[in-house]
């Protein structure tokens, strides 16, 4: 897309964690929105401080594990804005626990928000999208998805899979129009990264220094300006380290070891005692 100015932009876990930076982004280029989040604290005012005489903002909670109110939230924005030209999947929840002790409902938590709910509104717009040759779905990830580390396999799971997802879209619709993006994050100080600070009574290896979220937010923007396959935001440069992951399976493993980001979670689960740290996005 060319420019996002005038666009109507559905962007889910607006209100929290790196999703308030998201929009804010959005709405410096002009994009209307449509804001939601479960269950939604803080989402009116954000609706309130983004609209302007260029800018139309609307919101509302909403739960997207829920069909119905999936459904219910593409018509209300449909019926308010108009058709919705690009979706951003930001809404997440993240368990960090042994999993042995994550409980079956936890686990499907993370799976419907994580990656049902982003795969089936993908599916629910993609032919407005493509009867109109026009439209972008922009998948938020994590580096977790690429690196599996210790009590994040739930988390890890969906966020190598949204990776898939997005590539698959790619090559799905190459040349009609309708793209996808996906931007994987390492920590960002915002959200689930804050929390699992909170609760670790630590922050996360230096080597894995966090970024700020606003960094997470222009990565959004050009991914959908320049068409960007994958955008990674992080402090320090880590293709590298991904690469020798890809080529030697073990490195991976040994690293996070090596670099203390397994000890770290390792602690969260342990001093939250099992029950771990949920939020819904953002992260």
């Amino acid at each position: 897309m060319k420019t996002l100015s005038g666009c109507n932009i559905l962007v889910t876990g607006a209100s929290g964690g790196i999703g308030v930076h998201i929009c804010k982004a959005l709405a410096a280029q002009g994009a209307n929105l449509a804001l939601v989040a479960h269950p939604g604290t803080g989402l009116q005012e954000l609706a309130s401080s983004l609209k302007s005489a260029t800018v139309r903002v609307i919101a509302r909670p909403v739960d997207i594990r829920d069909a119905n109110e999936r459904q219910q939230m593409l018509d209300w924005v449909q019926a308010e804005l108009g058709q919705i030209d690009v979706l951003v999947n930001n809404a997440g929840v993240e368990y960090t626990s042994r999993y042995h002790e994550l409980t079956p409902r936890q686990i499907t938590d993370v799976l419907q928000v994580n990656l049902e709910a982003p795969m089936l509104l993908a599916h629910s717009l993609l032919p407005g999208m493509l009867s109109r040759k026009s439209g972008h779905i922009v998948n938020i990830s994590s580096l977790a998805g690429k690196s599996g580390p210790a009590c994040q396999e739930s988390y890890s799971a969906t966020k190598a899979a949204l990776v898939a997802f997005t590539f698959s879209l790619r090559s799905t619709y190459r040349g009609s129009g309708v793209s996808a993006s996906v931007i994987t994050p390492g920590f960002v100080e915002a959200g689930i990264y804050s929390r699992i600070k909170e609760t670790a009574g630590r922050s996360a290896p230096a080597l894995l220094a966090a970024t700020g979220p606003e960094n997470v937010a222009k990565a959004v923007v050009k991914s959908i300006l320049s068409n960007k396959a994958e955008i990674i935001v992080n402090r320090y440069p880590i293709r590298p380290v991904l690469a020798l992951n890809a080529l030697w399976p073990a490195f991976s493993e040994n690293f996070a070891e090596w670099v203390g980001a397994n000890d770290f979670f390792r602690d969260v689960a342990d001093k939250a005692q099992g029950t771990g740290t949920v939020r819904m996005r953002k992260p």
